[in-house]
């Protein structure tokens, strides 16, 4: 992998892990599409990181707020009842899924799963289950009425996004909107959500970083600063999208891709692995 390639993957990286389309699912076609091989599992993690780096600035002051506040409520009970205390069990505690599924499938996740007949299939079926989300959601509740059972709901829809397609935003939005919470806080309790998920993941795969022909460190560090800069404004246009608009723009995409990829598999145009 070249600087040149490394900088396209960053943007691709940036630009589809926080709209619901699945940006492991990109990580995977995109190069197959551009004739190069899969950058694999190791080094979409660990890119991740940069994505997880533009939450982590954008939404600073309500991480910071909610790891200040949990923290405190350790040992001040009257605090436990905050609003900014109890997220941050959630976010804790809706963590608990992935990282038990994470691991259970590590083998699976890391060679099985990344065959391009899983990924456009996870990308039409995700694809229509936000659709059937999107029409059956009642849309009533804010961030601030989420509570712990709904929590663990939405971090269990997030192991749906361990399959490449599937979209981690797109799983954990696809979860709160059948519990009728709004597109808005939706998407933002995904972000806030996916933050433990993905640095674990990320550290977990930096054991790999440096090794030959697997996680090279130069194109992994260019292509990681790229999805840090793309990914930060992608989350500042997303949140002001579905203030006004539904999922279905990406409910169409998401179809349309899956049904071209089985298309050029079915031709054989494209390898599925």
């Amino acid at each position: 992998m070249n600087v040149v390639e490394a900088t396209v993957l960053g943007i691709v990286q940036g630009a589809t892990e926080f709209l619901p389309i699945s940006s492991s699912g990109h990580m995977l076609f995109v190069p197959r599409l551009l004739g190069r091989p899969d950058p694999g599992a190791a080094f979409s993690a660990i890119i991740q990181l940069g994505t997880m780096a533009a939450v982590l600035i954008y939404f600073r002051r309500d991480l910071a707020r909610i790891a200040v506040t949990w923290a405190r409520s350790l040992w001040t009970p009257h605090l436990r009842t905050c609003q900014d205390a109890r997220m941050g069990w959630y976010i804790g505690l809706g963590t608990v899924p992935i990282c038990v599924m994470g691991l259970a499938f590590s083998d699976f996740i890391e060679d099985p799963a990344r065959n391009l007949w899983l990924n456009a299939a996870s990308l039409i079926v995700m694809g229509l289950l936000l659709m059937v989300a999107e029409w059956a959601g009642r849309q009533r509740h804010g961030i601030a009425d989420l509570n712990l059972r709904d929590g663990l709901i939405i971090g269990g829809f997030q192991c749906l996004s361990l399959i490449p397609g599937s979209s981690r935003s797109g799983s954990t939005m696809t979860g709160a909107l059948f519990l009728g919470y709004t597109r808005e806080a939706a998407a933002r309790y995904s972000f806030l959500l996916s933050v433990p998920a993905v640095v674990l993941s990320g550290l977990y795969e930096m054991r790999h970083l440096g090794d030959e022909g697997t996680v090279p460190v130069v194109p992994t560090v260019v292509a990681t600063v790229v999805s840090f800069i793309v990914g930060y404004a992608s989350i500042a246009w997303l949140l002001r999208f579905l203030v006004r608009h539904s999922v279905m723009i990406f409910v169409y995409y998401r179809v349309a891709l899956g049904a071209v990829i089985l298309g050029l598999l079915a031709a054989g145009r494209l390898s599925a692995t």
